[in-house]
């Protein structure tokens, strides 16, 4: 149960609130999972909503790429409402479920592909760390160069933001299968 009351219909926010909620359904097509508490703060909550949708929809990171950083970022921060969301847009995305299987258990970066090693290793780093270790940062520089490697890191940023928000606040609609609870 959401530590803080959830904001679940427009009539609840004044009219400048409105609009935001009102942007937030027509980008999304509902308010759910982050927009309950950042709806608190309309003016935080649109400006999430416009790095989201640059981030989820308009990025240059291959679609995969994204749900997959995504999903690792939820689970490394235990955020139980992203990791729920992103294993179903992940799958979407053309994740294999055995590739999921693997960061729910949190196996060690070799376990995966190559590819997406690269992935799990910069996320952990990133999350665990603080920052990337050389090896990891010149592999992830030569995949992706310098414009897909910033719109990476903004990635892991973003789901981290809104980690922190789920995780304060207890805050969660989606709900993953039973063999896949964090």
């Amino acid at each position: 149960m959401a530590r803080i009351a959830t904001i679940t219909k427009k009539e609840q926010l004044d009219e400048a609130g409105q609009k935001v909620y009102d942007a937030i359904v027509q980008s999304r097509g509902v308010v759910g999972g982050p927009w309950l508490a950042l709806l608190h703060s309309p003016e935080m909550a649109q400006r999430t909503m416009y790095l989201g949708a640059y981030i989820r929809f308009e990025s240059r990171l291959d679609h995969k790429v994204l749900e997959f950083t995504a999903l690792v970022a939820a689970r490394e921060l235990e955020c139980k409402h992203e990791w729920a969301a992103h294993i179903n847009h992940g799958t979407k995305a053309g994740i294999p479920m055995e590739t999921i299987r693997l960061v729910h258990a949190k196996k060690g970066a070799e376990s995966f592909s190559s590819e997406d090693a690269q992935i799990v290793s910069f996320v952990r780093e990133m999350i665990h760390a603080h920052r990337v270790s050389e090896a990891t940062f010149q592999a992830i520089y030569k995949r992706f160069g310098e414009k897909s490697m910033v719109e990476l890191t903004a990635t892991v940023g973003y789901y981290a933001m809104l980690a922190c928000t789920l995780n304060t606040f207890d805050v969660y609609t989606a709900t993953p299968p039973d063999d896949l609870k964090i």
